[in-house]
């Protein structure tokens, strides 16, 4: 049998309270000119999943750009690792011969 991971169930979220607030209606006064639709008051959701997707994006980009810097690091080690053995050796049996 395979394993099938189960999903927890969604808790519900708790629904803020606020106080109540004598609204007041006024019928908009009848004109005839052409008036432009007024801005919500509201906060726009849509820059706020751009900043979500950017800063993904961020992320991502500084840790490939951290992970290749620090595989060149590794690489340029293990070189003049070996370029120093060689090197040495080379070095060592001057003398011998």
């Amino acid at each position: 049998m395979l394993l099938r991971p189960k999903m927890p169930d969604a808790a519900a979220l708790p629904i803020a309270q606020t106080p109540a607030r004598p609204e007041h209606h006024h019928a908009p006064a009848a004109c005839s000119c052409a008036h432009a639709p007024m801005a919500s008051a509201g906060r726009p959701v849509s820059p706020l999943v751009g900043r979500g997707a950017s800063a993904v994006a961020a992320v991502l980009v500084v840790g490939v750009v951290l992970t290749a810097l620090l595989a060149t690091v590794a690489v340029t080690a293990v070189s003049v690792s070996i370029a120093a053995l060689v090197l040495r050796s080379v070095l060592n049996s001057v003398p011998k011969r």
